[in-house]
């Protein structure tokens, strides 16, 4: 119960500045009401002005019916209307809005779930990082050329490069790479040099890569990526070309290939 209430005093505070406005006295809108605001003023202008002395009983009458019969002829259809009626409006929203918004949050929101505190979440980091650390202490106990060593260190490269430590993962692939040469390894390590400004460590890899799999997609696109930000569009544009030429119409790449050599200078 206690957080609907809270929930029902943020969407009153919410709702707060069309409150003041309800409340707060109305103001000339239109030509009609300023007009009417006008003679009303005068009308008590020329109380004030018999009051004083300074007008006459004839005079003030004569002044008074002038003024009466201007208020007459004034539009009926005056702001005062219109003033009521966004008054009314206004009061529906008050009311509506919060009420449509928690009603959609019971449809679609999940009001009982908790959040996730901060030691919590300091926890589960911590608990990873001893996964980690288990799994480097279980990599250093096997055969550092074996293939058990090798995916070890792909798991472990995954592992940094998932929590920012593009360093940490480098290291971790390059040596799988060092172990057995795997081509998508190769290309995920010269992602992350691109990623580092390694321009020329990413194109050595990614040469030595297509060497293997010449017709690896992922492959010919990072070399032209490399190229393009290496400051040759020509050779960009040469290798996403030949991707283009080679696809299939129907490959649902080739359009951002296409908008992609579009873009190059």
């Amino acid at each position: 119960m206690t957080i609907w209430i809270l929930v029902g005093g943020l969407a009153l505070l919410a709702m707060l500045p069309l409150a003041v406005i309800l409340l707060r006295p109305a103001r000339a809108r239109g030509r009609g009401e300023a007009d009417l605001a006008l003679y009303r003023a005068q009308l008590a202008e020329l109380d004030r002005e018999k009051e004083a002395g300074r007008l006459d009983e004839t005079a003030h009458a004569a002044a008074r019916l002038e003024v009466q019969r201007r208020i007459l002829a004034a539009p009926k259809e005056d702001a005062a209307g219109a003033g009521r009626r966004s008054a009314a409006l206004l009061g529906a929203a008050l009311f509506l809005v919060p009420a449509v918004a928690i009603s959609l949050y019971l449809v679609r929101g999940v009001p009982d779930m908790p959040s996730a505190p901060y030691d919590l979440r300091q926890r589960q980091a911590q608990a990873e990082e001893q996964l980690l650390e288990q799994l480097r202490a279980r990599i250093a106990q096997l055969d550092p050329r074996s293939e058990q060593a090798r995916q070890g260190f792909i798991l472990l490269g995954n592992a940094e490069r998932n929590r920012g430590r593009n360093a940490a993962a480098l290291e971790s692939w390059n040596r799988a790479l060092a172990i057995r040469f795997d081509p998508q390894i190769a290309a995920d390590v010269a992602e992350l040099q691109m990623e580092e400004g390694n321009l020329a460590e990413a194109t050595t890899l990614l040469g030595r890569a297509l060497l293997q799999q010449p017709q690896d997609i992922r492959l010919r696109f990072l070399t032209g990526l490399v190229e393009e930000r290496a400051g040759r569009p020509a050779n960009a544009r040469r290798v996403w070309q030949s991707i283009v030429d080679d696809a299939p119409p129907d490959a649902p790449w080739r359009e951002m290939m296409l908008r992609r050599i579009q873009r190059l200078p």
